[in-house]
């Protein structure tokens, strides 16, 4: 029986900010746009965090079942390393999703914004189907995207329209950036992987790419990442003070550095935690620029 520590890290807490990111890009921009209404706010953080623990709870169950977690370098491995049976991680996996709906259906009720609906279905689909199910997009290169889509776009957007009733260009170019920092996490988790997922036939994105293009691929996720408070306010109207979210660059050189110089395996595993702390403190910065700036500066 797994103990509370295992199931915490099961739950791979590092990834965390992936969802808490978005959330708060998307509620400063509702404050931009003079709708903020925090309990919508509160409602959308629980919705992120539970789609993001059942997501790797889900992982840990479908990898594990099928074996392709047995030589794994990096976090606990709840079924893989017989920690805890497949059930209980499929039941854990299940809970959060169930908190997410229960939170998703306040925030309906609330904002009146039904279109949220069929979103949070696909986005509880598209959480379960990474891995699971018969043909898992995961294991075809289509991860990167999932987060890109789930953990930027739809996340970003999702959060500012439950608040202001529309999708804004606003809500979108910072759904972009929070995406692309966001997929370059699993870029980083998929790069360390490599060599494991290639012999267990997993044909993730750095399995089809290669090592050196997936080194790049990171990196670009970066660039494209901070480029996007420039695109904010020259193409959306967004404040200027938004360019306060490009000071986080600094924190970048570190795990770029990493990726750059060849690490592999284990000294990668840093590099996953400097990246999402690298998003954390981006969509923080942006946040205080973004909701703090007179509308129209």
């Amino acid at each position: 029986m797994a103990t509370r520590d295992e199931w915490k890290a099961g739950a791979r807490p590092k990834t965390l900010p992936a969802a808490i990111a978005p959330v708060i890009v998307g509620s400063a921009i509702a404050e931009f746009e003079g709708s903020f209404r925090p309990v919508i706010a509160c409602l959308a953080l629980v919705v992120a965090l539970g789609l993001q623990i059942g997501v790797n709870y889900a992982n840990d169950y479908s990898d594990g079942i099928r074996g392709t977690d047995d030589d794994r370098v990096g976090p606990v491995r709840l079924v893989g390393q017989g920690l805890a049976t497949p059930e209980q991680v499929k039941k854990a996996a299940l809970l959060s999703f169930a908190v997410s709906v229960v939170a998703g259906l306040g925030m309906v009720l609330i904002s009146q914004v039904w279109l949220l609906i069929p979103v949070g279905i696909a986005s509880i689909a598209a959480a379960w189907f990474y891995t699971g199910g018969s043909k898992p997009y995961g294991y075809s290169g289509y991860g990167e995207l999932f987060v890109f889509v789930f953990f930027g776009l739809v996340a970003v957007a999702g959060t500012s329209a439950s608040q202001t009733g529309q999708v804004t260009p606003l809500a979108l170019l910072g759904g972009v950036s929070c995406g692309a920092l966001s997929a370059a996490i699993l870029v980083a988790n998929n790069l360390r992987d490599l060599p494991t997922d290639k012999l267990a036939g997993k044909k993730t994105l750095a399995v089809r790419l290669g090592d050196a293009k997936t080194r790049e691929l990171y990196r670009i996720c970066i660039v494209v990442g901070f480029m996007m408070p420039l695109a904010m306010n020259f193409l959306a109207n967004g404040p200027v003070s938004a360019y306060i979210g490009l000071f986080a660059i600094l924190s970048a050189r570190r795990p770029l550095q990493a990726v750059r110089a060849g690490a592999t395996g284990p000294d990668l595993i840093p590099v996953l935690a400097d990246t999402a702390r690298l998003l954390l403190l981006f969509a923080g910065l942006l946040s205080v620029s973004i909701s703090l700036s007179p509308n129209g500066l």
